[in-house]
């Protein structure tokens, strides 16, 4: 006896082709993000058309107003900005549009409520107030 065997034979290889991997578990269609239509686009970086505020109800308006006005007042005065906007929101439409088109409006107005803001002391603790360039 050659190799001095015991009678074992070597295992047999696995009958047909290997079994393919079993499928992963389907997943629920929300847990997949939906591809994008088409390129976000930021609707404050958008002009108001009269249009487009005719169209809307008047807290969408003042919504619509809010989201470009907020960012020019942060340029303004950052760390005051929300509040500062909340205060310009009060305003007329009319007088908001304006605002929007005026830098020196806007930063007339933005004056006025830091002066509203120190005389009823309600600038929070540690926030800077700028001062601004009077056009």
């Amino acid at each position: 006896r050659a190799g001095g065997g015991r009678g074992r034979a070597p295992p047999a290889p696995p009958a047909g082709p290997p079994a393919p991997a079993p499928p992963p578990p389907p997943q629920p269609p929300a847990a997949q993000p939906a591809p994008p239509a088409a390129p976000a686009v930021d609707p404050s970086t958008q002009p108001l058309s009269a249009a487009m505020l005719a169209a809307a109800s008047p807290e969408q308006q003042k919504t619509m107003i809010g989201e470009r006005l907020f960012p020019l007042v942060a340029k303004l005065q950052p760390d005051l900005a929300g509040k500062i906007t909340g205060m310009l929101l009060e305003m007329d439409n009319a007088e908001l549009l304006m605002l929007l088109e005026s830098n020196e409006s806007l930063v007339s107005k933005v004056d006025e409520a830091i002066t509203v803001l120190k005389q009823h002391n309600a600038i929070p603790d540690g926030a800077v107030v700028r001062e601004t360039a009077k056009a």
